[in-house]
């Protein structure tokens, strides 16, 4: 059965402000509302890799109390984990150069998670992809942020963006996974919830 028969009585709700999350949820032709869930991410600090979205995940689903038997939430996480720590959001633009002089000459992971939560279920996913950037040097760095603004990302890059467009050498994984949204999983797990 297609999803959008599935769900054609539901409420489907996408809980993120991300732009790229609900372009990449619009690709599969469902019908959702967007509500922003005011939340902390913060996380203790023993966790690793798909604990720290896994956890955001259910924390930003927690934030959401109208739950029914008609409604399905859709939360999601994304981390870049490189050297054995996280790269969050950067703070400031300092912040963004450091990490991106981090990641420059590099191979990564992006870890997004997706939880998928109604009144009486909930499902909590992850997906694994890796990025390799080429040197990047401290002109196209500098340009790329005052250009782009990546304050809003993890890692401080996306790479539907110029530098992904020029400085990203391979993908191990899910290009979407990367974006936000590994849409490819999220559409299985639709289809068995």
């Amino acid at each position: 059965m297609l999803l959008q028969n599935k769900y054609k009585n539901h409420q489907i709700i996408l809980g993120s402000q991300s732009p790229r999350r609900k372009e990449l949820l619009n690709g599969l032709h469902l019908d959702f509302e967007v509500l922003s869930l005011q939340v902390e991410e913060s996380y203790p600090e023993f966790l690793e890799k798909q604990e720290v979205t896994e956890y955001l995940c259910a924390k930003k689903a927690a934030a959401y109390q109208h739950k029914s038997h008609r409604s399905i939430l859709i939360t999601a996480d994304t981390l870049v984990w490189l050297d054995n720590q996280v790269l969050e959001k950067p703070k400031d633009a300092n912040t963004a150069f450091e990490m991106l002089q981090k990641l420059s000459g590099q191979t990564h992971e992006v870890i997004t998670s997706v939880g998928l939560f109604s009144k009486d279920k909930q499902v909590i996913f992850s997906d694994k992809t890796q990025v390799t950037f080429e040197k990047l040097n401290a002109e196209e760095i500098d340009y790329y942020i005052k250009t782009c603004q990546p304050f809003d990302k993890a890692g401080s890059y996306g790479i539907q963006e110029w530098i992904g467009l020029m400085g990203v050498s391979q993908i191990i994984g899910s290009y979407f996974t990367v974006m936000g949204l590994p849409v490819h999983l999220l559409y299985k797990e639709l289809k068995e919830f």
